[in-house]
């Protein structure tokens, strides 16, 4: 789809996608540039933000917060916050590193095709895939964080209509479950939620394992109310997800028509290695607490967990 020529740099919506932001979003076509010079001129003021945004981000972003100018504000604030407050997660972003592209491989997440009936992206995650002796949960989640950056820049769908999950718990073991501490839980669930734009309209749970209800306590505690009643676990009873997400979405391996789990992730994956040298550029975006107008901000504040997580840096 080609770039709308006005006065932003930025895709031109489908007409289902433009009625959806206008109903639901708020959206505004007469003043989208309006409200992108504001949050322009508000980022101009917060010496603390390191890094550049064009104006797809920023729109996306603004959509993502049903263009409230100050959730937009907030939400972009702890996107940069995050990056240098969970190296983990953010630092040495390379698809092209061996870890990453091993991680690649496993074809552990990715979008399918297809949205669902209600114009949703539906995405599958196949967790457990990684051996947990040889690449940690902390770089799986880092690949994840990177699909979602490249998602709030180039899937419109995925963040005006939100997303739903496919979420094949087959694999797991306890190896995963022991490194899913309450404090790693937390910080993933606050970054997804706090710092991204993304609405997830709905998490349903297939081949659960018998201690699969460990590790969904432990989320449930932590993420908000409206998105732990989105959740739905099927178990086994692949009748029951259908009703949730329509089978011809899903792969040939799920009894869908999408293509195999193969076919679908090295499409995908070609498309986040296009996107790579914006990945390894974007490891240098973060904050400076030190030029923080006010308060530096610390883990604490913004994890809420004393004593599990370690003082912020301020380089």
């Amino acid at each position: 789809m080609g770039l709308k020529s006005n006065e932003l740099n930025i895709r031109e919506l489908p007409p289902d996608l433009l009625e959806s932001a206008i109903k639901n979003l708020n959206e505004d076509p007469k003043r989208r540039a309006a409200d992108v010079q504001a949050i322009r001129d508000w980022l101009k003021k917060q010496p603390h933000i390191k890094g550049d945004l064009d104006d797809q981000t920023i729109v996306n972003f603004l959509r993502g917060c049903k263009f409230s100018l100050e959730r937009t504000k907030e939400k972009l604030d702890m996107y940069f916050t995050i990056k240098s407050a969970v190296p983990e997660f953010f630092g040495e972003r390379d698809f092209k590193s061996k870890k990453m592209a091993e991680i690649l491989d496993l074809a552990f997440y990715f979008p399918l095709p297809e949205p669902d009936d209600l114009g949703r992206r539906v995405c599958l995650l196949r967790a457990g895939q990684n051996d947990p002796n040889l690449i940690k949960m902390e770089d799986v989640f880092k690949a994840n964080f990177m699909m979602m950056d490249m998602m709030i820049r180039n899937d419109d769908r995925a963040v005006i209509n939100g997303i739903v999950n496919v979420m094949d718990m087959e694999s797991l073991s306890m190896g995963h479950i022991s490194q899913m501490t309450p404090s790693f839980v937390k910080k993933v669930t606050v970054c997804s939620e706090e710092g991204y734009p993304i609405r997830p309209q709905g998490q349903n749970f297939i081949n659960t394992p018998t201690f699969f209800n460990v590790i969904y306590n432990i989320f449930n505690s932590f993420v908000k109310e409206k998105i732990a009643k989105r959740n739905f676990v099927h178990g086994k009873n692949m009748e029951s997800l259908y009703e949730n997400v329509p089978q011809r979405l899903l792969p040939a391996e799920y009894g869908g028509k999408a293509g195999t789990i193969a076919e679908i992730n090295k499409a995908y994956v070609k498309q986040l290695l296009e996107f790579n040298d914006w990945y390894i550029k974007d490891a240098k975006s973060g904050v400076d607490e030190k030029k923080r107008p006010g308060k530096p901000k610390t883990s604490q504040d913004i994890f809420g967990l004393e004593g599990s997580f370690r003082q912020l840096n301020v380089d």
